[in-house]
């Protein structure tokens, strides 16, 4: 299966935060649409990805005063990306051999989504699923 098939099943709406935004601000758009990261685009574009983890990871490393400061301080900068040509597979490999659980998904250079580590689980979870239907089709037929 290919990351355009995960996109459209599951949309292909990004969130996205600006450098400038707060971290507090960036919580709080964590919180309200219940996810785990966003995608900070600049006025160069994409920028960098922020997560929960590099919020964690940084507020245990300088304090409180973190809350105030701009998203850009505690951004991943270096991204994992992939296409929607690519395979969940690939994708699969992306993320274990760089340690992520968000990718964006570029396409010609343009944001067209994320994928998240559940996306590709649930994934893999409906594949396993229509092989095991499609293997008992087989044996039922046989008899």
């Amino acid at each position: 299966m290919r990351i355009a098939d995960v996109l459209s099943n599951k949309g292909a709406a990004v969130a996205t935060i600006s450098p400038e935004a707060t971290v507090s601000q960036l919580l709080a758009g964590l919180h309200e649409m219940n996810i785990g990261a966003m995608v900070v685009v600049g006025s160069e574009g994409l920028a960098g990805i922020v997560s929960e983890r590099d919020v964690v990871r940084k507020l245990h490393e300088r304090g409180s005063s973190l809350l105030a400061q701009p998203v850009s301080e505690i951004m991943t900068t270096v991204l994992a990306t992939c296409t929607p040509r690519d395979t969940v597979d690939h994708l699969s490999v992306l993320m274990t051999e760089n340690r992520v659980r968000h990718v964006p998904v570029l396409d010609g250079g343009r944001l067209a989504g994320i994928v998240s580590i559940g996306d590709v689980v649930k994934t893999r979870m409906e594949e396993l699923e229509a092989e095991q239907q499609q293997l008992q089709a087989y044996i039922t037929q046989e008899r």
